[in-house]
Order: C-alpha cells, then structure tokens, then sequence
C-alpha cells in the first residue's frame, strides 16, 4: 500500500475531525461538546484538531456545510410562484423531522454573539433572496423594472423563523400551515423595485489571459467550467452586488453568463458559513423548482477563481469583476461598484 503524501494526510485527518465532531455534537449539542473529546472521537490529538480549525464554532460550520441533501425520489415541482414556494417549503420543513435536525438549533446563536459573523450572514441571506426572488420571476416575469425578491425575503423569514421555533418551542410549529403561508406569498405584491447604484468605477478594456477553472456550481451543485460569461468576485460584505451584477447584464443585449465568486478574509471559518446558508437554499430549490426555473447565476466558494481572475489577495471587502470572451478577459473593474460596471460595459469595452 502506498503511503500518503502530507495533503492527502491531512485531507484524511480533516475528513476524520469533521466525522467526529459531528457525532459529538449530535450526542451532547454544541454548547456541552468538546474539542478533547473530539480529538479522541476521531483518534487524533487536540493539536491535529486545531491545525485544521481555528476554533469550535469554525467545526461547527464545517460540519452544518457537510450535512448530506436527501433528494425524494419522486419531488414536486412548483410551476407557479404559488406552488413553487409551497414545494420549497415541504422540502424546508421535511428537515425538521429528519435525524441531523438536532444540530443545527445552536446556529443562530452563533451568529448572534459575533459581528464578524453576523454581517456575512446577513449578506448570505440578501444572496439567498436574490437566488430565490430569481427563480421566481422565471415563473412568473413581473413588469419590466420589478423583482420578486421581497416575495423571496418574506418566504425566507417564515422559514428561518419556523426552524428557531421548531427547537425552541416544541409543538408550536405546525408544518402545514408554514407550507400554506408560502404558498400564498406566491401571489403576493410588494411594490418591488430595483435600483441601479449611483456611483460606479469605469470598467477598463484589457487583453489578458484566462485559464478556465473548473469548480462547483452551488445553484445546480453540479462542477462546471467557468468559459466565456462575466465573473464577480465579491467578498462577504459586498454579496449585494450580486444582484447589481445580475439586473444589469441580462437587461444588455449581450446576455453575457454571471459567475459569483463568494470569498472571505477568514475562509477558515466563513467559508464553510457560506457553503451552508446558500446550499441550505438551494438544495431545497433543486427539489421544489423545474430546472428551467433555477436563476441563470452561478455561485460558487472557490478561492482559485479569485486567483484566475488576477486578485493576488481578497477580503471580505472584496469587489472585483472580469469578462471573458473567447477565453480572454477583455475588461475589469475593481471597487465598490464593479460589478455593475464591467456588465454595463459596452461592446467596444468587452472586444
């Protein structure tokens, strides 16, 4: 048998750590476990622990982000905003009975007793609406200049707040009528608007190389190759832009592919924060959504995008923006506002 080489060790380590401070946390919750415990749970010292996590909270996301998605065999798809979000609330609500439940009632409270998480996860959430609010102006298109994505915010409030009370007060939710009330935002009007940014930097024409990566798509939660289209590079407080981004290139003639690049100053322990709060959307969307609903935007958690896109060092700050067209970027901007620029650019700019 061949030995492992130091990645694959520790790779095999943190794989071990993760295994185990999730049976620890579903045996004792997250407040009683302990980081001995789970370095002996997973036969490694309490110093293997930390060279893989910075702290318990930072596990704890880890092992959110892992949770396994339990696809029906057979799901129902909502052809309408109606029952589409009725679709995505069963598929929300089938979790609370199911055996990892227990482990995440600790989650919001966390998130509470830091600033530094509280304001990511904020903007995940803002990421959340915009993916959700996306896919339900495919099922139904609102005026020209209107969105859905305070319908999508309502939607996620009810279901946010179901998932505290559920731990919380025991027996108070009454998972059918959660189902109900979605469905009813479906056919809800919020007077909702989009407005462009005021201020945005002049996006610059360049003729640069592209190395296409290849990287999974948190939407479909499938690997995809990141070609030709626009890439966003955004840092965990400027997740708004997205949208910027997104109203902005499909309203141009040039219809170009939107990527996300969600990265952080702290990936030890926001990266996995990220993973969890978008795939904990989307993973219920992929069931309750036909495909040709699911929001034309890619989001993916991969540092090395941020790296073929020139940034030598990102964080939460971050804002930065690239288009590529047949397999060179051909115009970039950087700052608040970015994004909107490089997809307002015009065609001499993107040539």
């Amino acid at each position: 048998m061949s030995r492992l080489n130091r990645a694959q060790t520790q790779e095999r380590n943190r794989a071990k750590v993760v295994a185990a401070a999730r049976d620890e946390f579903a045996e004792r919750g997250y407040r009683d476990a302990k980081i001995d415990a789970i370095a002996e749970r997973a036969e490694l010292t309490r110093g293997a622990v930390y060279s893989n996590f910075p702290g318990k909270r930072a596990l704890y996301f880890a092992v959110l982000a892992g949770l396994p998605w339990t696809v029906p065999e057979h799901p129902a798809l909502g052809r309408s905003p109606a029952s589409a979000l009725g679709a995505l609330a069963r598929a929300w609500v089938a979790r609370f009975d199911g055996p990892d439940a227990r482990l995440g009632v600790d989650l919001f409270g966390e998130v509470l007793a830091d600033e530094r998480v509280r304001v990511p996860f904020t903007e995940l959430l803002n990421l959340d609406a915009l993916l959700l609010g996306l896919a339900l102006e495919r099922l139904r298109p609102p005026e020209p200049g209107a969105r859905l994505v305070r319908v999508a915010k309502a939607a996620l409030t009810m279901l946010h707040g179901a998932s505290r009370l559920v731990a919380a007060a025991p027996g108070f939710v009454e998972p059918f009528d959660v189902v109900s009330a979605c469905e009813r935002l479906g056919g809800l009007s919020l007077n909702d608007f989009w407005a462009p940014p005021p201020h945005a930097p002049p996006a610059r024409p360049c003729d640069e190389p592209w190395a296409t990566p290849s990287t999974v798509d948190l939407v479909t939660g499938e690997e995809v190759p990141l070609g030709d289209g626009m890439i966003v590079v955004l840092g965990l407080h400027r997740l708004a832009a997205a949208e910027e981004a997104v109203r902005a290139a499909y309203g141009d003639t040039v219809r170009a592919d939107v990527t996300v690049a969600v990265v952080t100053g702290e990936p030890a322990e926001l990266d996995a924060l990220a993973r969890l709060v978008i795939t904990e959307l989307t993973g219920c969307l992929r069931q309750s959504f036909p495909r040709s609903a699911w929001p034309r935007l890619r989001v993916v958690c991969d540092p090395a995008v941020a790296t073929a896109a020139g940034l030598s060092a990102v964080s939460d700050a971050t804002e930065a923006a690239i288009h590529v067209a047949n397999g060179r970027i051909v115009t970039r901007a950087d700052g608040t506002g970015a994004a909107h620029a490089v997809a307002t650019a015009g065609p001499k700019a993107r040539r």
